[in-house]
């Protein structure tokens, strides 16, 4: 892989034509440089992908010793479980963690990966929101890097969770509790992780109980998703009497709001969520999930950008993490 460090202020200033001090001026928006040569330097910059080396010394020294991680976000149990496997990783091995919010934006995925260069040793990047391809360009120049569950772009080694038989033996599950009008509440459309579980709930409806058999009430992975899905079942689709939600926190707003309009779990409506967050097994009644050891894929993610620092010739694989069925009493019929 080819590293920031290969673009240095000396190529900006020469493609700007500028000196190097001149180029330094620019860049640091210094008011003895005209608007004309500060915009050819800045031109320059952005042509090479050039990125200031704020970790001038440690980078000296060959190492900084430290990680870059980009989530979507770092709000909720998924997040800060999978933060939590990351940082003991690395306080076993002498790392410090950097991390950034890019809130699922790519624009602001690309800002993120850029704002760690000259900073971090590697990257750790979390986007289930952004292309492959948009991915793969913004990792191109910067440090190693593994991508965790997002799309594979192919150049990467990748961690993903295996969204599509998770769903399908979450739907499954509610089947044979005896289940016969099933909803879904799925993610934001477009993020890889909803798409793959509402895929898995379509086919296996299809093939298990007839498409008409189910429906799918679109939401954003947020608590208040949850009960808007829950109301929109109590008020238009009362003969609903399984539930399968793309994530635990929409599955517990929903099962509290049910519980708020006097509709049982499971005995009236099961309900299954998916992600395995520490808090889905002290709710009442306590939750069915599709579990991760999200503390361990994090841990994992780690230990494998590690390898990859070391040995950068490293075949980008894609690793696939398979959800475990948890069954509890907001499922559990027969």
């Amino acid at each position: 892989m080819t590293g920031a460090a290969t673009i240095t202020i000396r190529d900006v200033a020469r493609r700007a034509a500028v000196s190097v001090a001149s180029a330094s001026r620019a860049l640091n928006n210094h008011t003895s440089v005209t608007a004309a040569t500060r915009e050819r330097v800045l031109d320059a910059a952005r042509a090479l992908d050039y990125v200031p080396h704020l970790g001038a010394r440690s980078l000296s020294r060959g190492r900084s010793h430290t990680i870059g991680v980009v989530l979507p976000d770092l709000f909720g149990e998924f997040f800060s479980e999978i933060i939590r496997g990351i940082d003991y990783a690395a306080h076993r091995r002498g790392l410090q963690i950097l991390l950034s919010n890019m809130h699922g934006s790519a624009d602001q995925t690309e800002v993120a990966i850029r704002a760690m260069r000259g900073r971090v040793d590697g990257l750790l990047v979390m986007s289930p929101q952004i292309d492959a391809a948009i991915l793969g360009r913004s990792l191109s120049h910067g440090p190693p890097a593994v991508v965790m569950n997002a799309a594979a772009d192919g150049i990467h080694p990748t961690i993903a969770i295996d969204n599509l038989a998770g769903a399908r033996e979450a739907v499954a599950h509610l089947i044979e509790q005896g289940c016969r009008r099933i909803a879904h509440i799925g993610g934001p459309r477009g993020n890889a992780d909803a798409d793959a579980r509402r895929a898995g709930f379509e086919e296996t409806m299809a093939t298990s109980l007839g498409r008409e058999a189910g429906i799918v009430i679109d939401g954003d992975f947020s608590e208040e998703a949850g009960i808007a899905a829950a109301q929109r079942i109590l008020t238009e689709q009362p003969a609903i009497d399984g539930v399968f939600a793309a994530n635990d926190m929409m599955a517990v707003a929903c099962m509290a709001t049910f519980a708020e309009a006097g509709v049982r779990a499971p005995d009236q409506v099961a309900i299954i969520g998916f992600d395995g967050v520490p808090i889905a097994q002290y709710v009442t009644p306590a939750l069915s999930t599709m579990a991760l050891n999200l503390a361990e894929l994090g841990e994992r993610a780690l230990e494998r950008l590690v390898a990859l620092t070391e040995h950068e010739d490293a075949a980008p694989t894609t690793e696939m993490l398979t959800p475990q069925l948890v069954v509890r009493a907001s499922s559990r019929r027969v």
